[in-house]
């Protein structure tokens, strides 16, 4: 039976690496997946999935108010797949997460999602939001702040360094932007 399964965590976790090796697995075993990612994030390439530690695969693309049933009834009628993978999960809106679920439904086929939870202010992106409440399972995939202790929030940095506590949800952007903290050391960071 097939399932909507979202893996979260904060940025530089490792979630587009394991997505990369679990696709790699089911493509060992004979079976086809279909990979998809948000269309701005171009940092690795248009319609790529990219690892920090260097692997990376060609994939399809969503765009803001793409439906995303249609998007995968049609690659079906291509030929059959095993699972669908997409990336950056967060940018999802609500109803492109009801898209999915209606496609694990009606379609069978079963989808892994991944993205982030919350934004650099502490709040939940729309996607996350409605993958929390939708998903049939929901694994976090950890990682540490530099005290050890498990890193839930993320800071967005200026190009100064300094911690920002304003701005636009969404700014692509690595390390030089961004970096993973525990809830203590965010609170911190950001004066609250």
């Amino acid at each position: 039976m097939a399932k909507l399964y979202f893996h979260y965590s904060t940025m530089n976790a490792g979630k587009s690496t394991i997505l990369l090796q679990a696709s790699h697995n089911y493509r060992e075993r004979g079976m086809q997946t279909y990979l998809i990612t948000a269309q701005f994030d171009n940092r690795a390439g248009d319609g790529r999935i990219a690892s920090r530690i260097g692997i990376g695969e060609q994939a399809d693309t969503f765009a803001p108010g793409e439906d995303l049933f249609a998007k995968i009834e049609a690659r079906i009628a291509q030929g059959a797949i095993a699972c669908v993978f997409i990336d950056e999960a967060q940018f999802l809106s609500h109803e492109q997460v009801w898209q999915l679920a209606r496609a694990v439904d009606d379609l069978d086929v079963p989808i892994m999602g991944y993205g982030l939870r919350v934004d650099f202010r502490g709040e939940l992106f729309p996607g996350s939001a409605a993958l929390l409440a939708l998903a049939d399972e929901m694994r976090e995939v950890r990682t540490i702040c530099h005290c050890g202790k498990k890193a839930t929030m993320v800071i967005r940095q200026g190009a100064d360094g300094q911690p920002l506590r304003e701005g636009a949800q969404v700014q692509i952007g690595g390390n030089e932007t961004y970096v993973s903290l525990c809830r203590r050391h965010w609170r911190a960071a950001v004066g609250r």
